[in-house]
């Protein structure tokens, strides 16, 4: 693994890489208030062991990069998108695969819109269709959004853990188990990597795409990969129904069960249906 900090236009951006820099790169962005480290690092080994060189990178105001204060992010959803360029000029990378998770999933889409001939393929996962109207689409469950009524104290440790390790459970699927020790020693180390999350919570300025990237979908000309659980509590299926069927020639692969998630018990199938999307020659295989 490289670890490998960009830095560029006053902002510094923490990267992780794993495998051959020769083969194929994919980067992979994650979605709100979580660092790269929701990537795991078993799943960045299994995808570089598929022949591919994988890039995970800390989004600013998490984990090692950059940081705003509370309520001020110095930055938009449009810069999100350009910090994935960042992250491949840092590496000297031209093109890159996108894999996006979440909101991480609707920077992917702008970034494939914005520069399609640096992408040659999008994957989203667990995502919402970029620029499109879903307010017709099923609401987020009921009792994530009654959690997600309630601010902790961020600055807490001990009650920012335990709110995240409750989120995890709310938004975690039907048809595996939920390893709760295991979740709660996790989100201890990211937030003392992170040095707490208060900064975190601005990244709900990510969710104001502005009007620029609507209707545009239709354009996209990278071949797109939709992975989405049928059980997901925060994105329900249909935001990735919506997704499939507005972008032209796109796949749908449905995780029976699962959740707003990377479950270890659907590593196997993501990977490969992410290395199959990321290959020309298997795209058509990709069911």
């Amino acid at each position: 693994m490289e670890q490998r900090v960009i830095r560029r236009d006053d902002v510094e951006i923490a990267t992780e890489a794993f495998g051959d820099p020769e083969h194929p790169p994919v980067i992979l962005i994650m979605g709100g208030m979580a660092s790269m480290l929701w990537w795991p690092e078993e799943f960045c080994r299994q995808l570089a062991g598929q022949g591919r060189f994988v890039i995970r990178y800390d989004q600013r105001d998490s984990g090692l990069s950059t940081k705003y204060p509370p309520g001020q992010p110095g930055y938009r959803f449009n810069d999100a998108v350009d910090d994935v360029f960042r992250v491949l000029d840092g590496h000297g990378i031209a093109k890159a695969h996108v894999v996006g998770f979440s909101l991480g999933g609707m920077v992917g889409q702008g970034a494939a819109l914005k520069h399609p001939d640096r992408v040659p393929s999008l994957t989203a996962v667990s995502t919402s269709p970029l620029g499109e109207d879903t307010s017709q689409l099923p609401a987020s469950g009921e009792a994530w959004m009654e959690h997600m009524s309630v601010e902790p104290d961020w600055a807490d440790r001990s009650e920012a853990v335990a709110y995240l390790v409750e989120d995890s459970r709310l938004v975690a699927g039907t048809a595996l188990p939920f390893d709760e020790a295991g979740t709660r020693a996790f989100i201890e180390r990211d937030f003392d990597r992170s040095g707490g999350y208060l900064s975190a919570t601005n990244h709900s300025v990510l969710f104001d795409t502005g009007n620029g990237w609507r209707g545009r979908l239709q354009e996209m000309k990278p071949p797109l990969l939709v992975i989405h659980g049928t059980a997901d509590p925060v994105f329900p299926l249909a935001h990735g129904e919506m997704l499939a069927e507005t972008v032209a020639d796109a796949k749908l692969v449905k995780l029976d069960g699962g959740g707003h998630e990377l479950h270890p018990g659907h590593w196997g199938r993501i990977v490969r249906a992410i290395a199959g999307n990321s290959d020309p020659a298997a795209r058509s295989r990709t069911h």
